[in-house]
């Protein structure tokens, strides 16, 4: 896997090996396309990855401009592989790496952004080990709402699976969905929220 633009444009990263987890991380075309839509906010942004996976949604966010990144994962492998990707493209001043359970609620990371994150990047797993549904991305939604992580004006963008109903929670709305084969990106703004310049 590589980082697609910005400062460390064409550097590879690291992966998690398929024995040791089932994350199943953002392709490059979503990926390519996802900051593309989200350009205008991601210039001195802080950025929060949920489920982060390999880390790859932060760290392509910090390679185009974001001044910092918090990775929330809760495989320790996954944990690990983000913390050396971090070190390798050598964004260890501008990254937080937590291991927690974002279900568990999220009110905690308003210590790492007291004004709130600008992009809240999701990409639930869809499926458990026994490739049932999971259907993580509402509730996420309700956690951050409830916890008040998102900046006045920013962005959450929930990747997840076309066929999981997703439903904004109240005071927030769903402004833009783009589908990619199975997979739908849903971007989520609070009410109201002005346009990023």
């Amino acid at each position: 896997m590589r980082i697609i633009a910005g400062s460390r444009k064409g550097r590879a990263f690291f992966s998690v090996p398929r024995k040791k987890t089932s994350v199943k991380p953002i392709s490059s075309r979503i990926r390519q396309s996802v900051f593309d839509m989200i350009r205008p906010w991601l210039t001195g942004s802080v950025f929060l990855d949920l489920y982060a996976g390999t880390g790859a949604s932060g760290l392509e966010a910090l390679s185009r401009g974001a001044q910092k990144a918090v990775f929330v994962e809760l495989d320790r492998a996954c944990v690990r592989v983000i913390e050396r990707n971090v070190t390798h493209l050598g964004f260890g001043e501008q990254a937080v790496v937590v291991r927690a359970n974002v279900l568990s609620g999220l009110e905690w990371l308003k210590y790492h952004s007291h004004e709130g994150f600008d992009i809240v990047f999701m990409g639930p797993p869809y499926r458990d080990e026994e490739n049932l549904p999971l259907h993580y991305t509402s509730k996420t939604l309700e956690l951050a709402a409830a916890g008040n992580i998102l900046s006045p004006g920013g962005l959450i963008v929930a990747q997840h699976h076309m066929k999981e109903p997703v439903a904004a929670p109240p005071g927030y709305g769903i402004y833009r969905e783009v589908k990619y084969g199975d997979t739908l990106v849903s971007l989520v703004r609070r009410a109201g929220a002005a346009d990023a310049s």
